[in-house]
């Protein structure tokens, strides 16, 4: 991963309302040249300053089956890393077949609603729940892969009220069992 370029700022000339500085940082580029953040993350995924200790990310791009790819993103979430389970999620979700589709992204957003919903964004965190749980609808039959569906959504759309009247949660203590 190649670092990041030093901050440039521009001065727009006065007048038409553009007497402002803007920050024109250059984004951290991969050895592809594609945008990548190398900043280090939290748990709950939030970039941490250059040089600080954070938690180990998700590689991207990864292949998993579905048995794997629910046994990773469970223990993320087990351990309060539903922004990480969130990666797993959307592997899964880019390379599966496309009948499935659906449901990985699905599961992807609950996992990012949790995510919100620890960081206090309660309004973003319950919509992805909600958003979550109705993306999983049309599986709630079948529960593909063991996936206990109809608990889940129950699970989302609870935490979705929960969040929008109380005090930020736990995403460890909150973590959904995936499957039965």
């Amino acid at each position: 991963m190649r670092g990041c370029s030093p901050t440039v700022f521009a001065r727009f000339p006065a007048g038409a309302g553009h007497n402002r500085v803007v920050n024109e940082t250059r984004r951290d580029r991969d050895d592809e040249g594609r945008a990548r953040n190398a900043r280090p993350r939290d748990g709950l995924g939030r970039p941490l300053p250059y040089g600080a200790p954070g938690v180990e990310r998700q590689p991207e791009g990864v292949v998993r089956t579905p048995p794997e790819t629910l046994t990773e993103a469970q223990r993320l979430l087990d351990a309060g890393m539903p922004f990480h389970a969130h990666e797993v999620f959307e592997d899964a979700w880019k390379s599966g077949p496309e009948d499935e589709r659906e449901l990985w992204r699905g599961l992807a957003q609950l996992a990012v609603g949790l995510t919100h919903s620890a960081r206090g964004n309660t309004a973003g965190g319950a919509r992805l729940l909600r958003r979550g749980a109705g993306a999983l609808a049309p599986f709630a039959g079948s529960g593909p892969y063991g996936i206990e569906v109809a608990a889940l959504s129950d699970w989302a759309r609870e935490l979705a009220v929960r969040v929008e009247s109380g005090p930020t949660v736990d995403a460890a203590a909150e973590a959904p069992r995936l499957r039965g």
